[in-house]
């Protein structure tokens, strides 16, 4: 027999020798995706919802062609600089005078445009425990959040939902409470805030709240906070309001005014400059 018989015939021996591999799971959530939560915990790990957002007013991918694509990439610019320091000021609150301004659209696009940045990822946290609507935009089913996180000690990391859109990761309401105010003002948020920027130093915080002219809410986040940026919608809220709720956050780190929905401009340039 020759040496290359021999070889042969030895390789196939092994092939014998070696234990049967099994076959792969059936268990359908055995083939569920999912992502890393952070690079340093590389256990903690969330499901990928895949989110498809279908939205009229959502810029929902890079390259949208949507009208509002610059001015809110213009905005994430300012945040950028605004909250570059010695540290960053990393925590910001989004909130208006009255309802109907966009002040959730406005926390949503601006958290999916941080969260395609290189360099940081976003958590957006609806704090809206009256009327939360950050679900209802990004079609996710009911299901626990902030309000289980702080009332029932749910671990944050069984809240957390990782969107698949950039690195957005999005907390939940988790449903209302009858005096949110007590539970938004609690030393259980104020903690969960610290721990949130603590554990993710590059990690931009948004918390979508309720109007500030008419509820304490955002007043009682205050502290919890690094930042507010006010949303004004165009034809909405008087300039009395305004200088109301403004009123309301006076000692707060206002990073500034988000001038909404001013597409009836005629002029381009001019509606662009006027969206801040």
């Amino acid at each position: 027999m020759s040496r290359i018989d021999q070889a042969i015939q030895k390789a196939a021996q092994l092939r014998e020798s070696k234990p049967a591999v099994a076959p792969p799971s059936q268990d359908p959530q055995a083939a569920a995706p999912v992502c890393s939560a952070t690079a340093t915990q590389p256990k903690a790990q969330l499901p990928c919802e895949a989110l498809q957002l279908d939205h009229p007013c959502l810029v929902s991918q890079p390259g949208d062609p949507h009208p509002a694509s610059e001015p809110y990439k213009k905005l994430k610019s300012l945040v950028l600089k605004l909250t570059h320091g010695e540290s960053l000021q990393n925590t910001l609150l989004v909130t208006s005078a009255t309802m109907g301004e966009g002040k959730t659209i406005t926390a949503l696009n601006l958290a999916l445009s941080l969260a395609r940045e290189y360099d940081h990822t976003a958590l957006l946290i609806d704090a809206d425990l009256r009327r939360p609507a950050l679900q209802s935009y990004l079609n996710l089913e009911p299901r626990a959040g902030l309000i289980q996180v702080l009332k029932d000690g749910l671990p944050l990391e069984q809240a957390l939902v990782k969107t698949g859109l950039g690195k957005l990761t999005v907390l939940p309401a988790g449903g209302t409470v009858k005096d949110p105010v007590e539970l938004l003002a609690s030393e259980q948020l104020r903690l969960l805030i610290g721990e949130i920027k603590a554990r993710y130093p590059e990690r931009y915080v948004i918390l979508d709240t309720p109007p500030a002219l008419h509820f304490a809410d955002a007043q009682a986040l205050l502290p919890a906070v690094d930042g507010v940026l006010f949303v004004v919608r165009e034809g909405a809220a008087n300039p009395r309001q305004v200088q109301a709720a403004l009123g309301g956050l006076q000692g707060a780190n206002l990073l500034g005014v988000v001038y909404n929905d001013a597409l009836h401009l005629e002029k381009k340039d001019h509606y662009a400059a006027q969206y801040y």
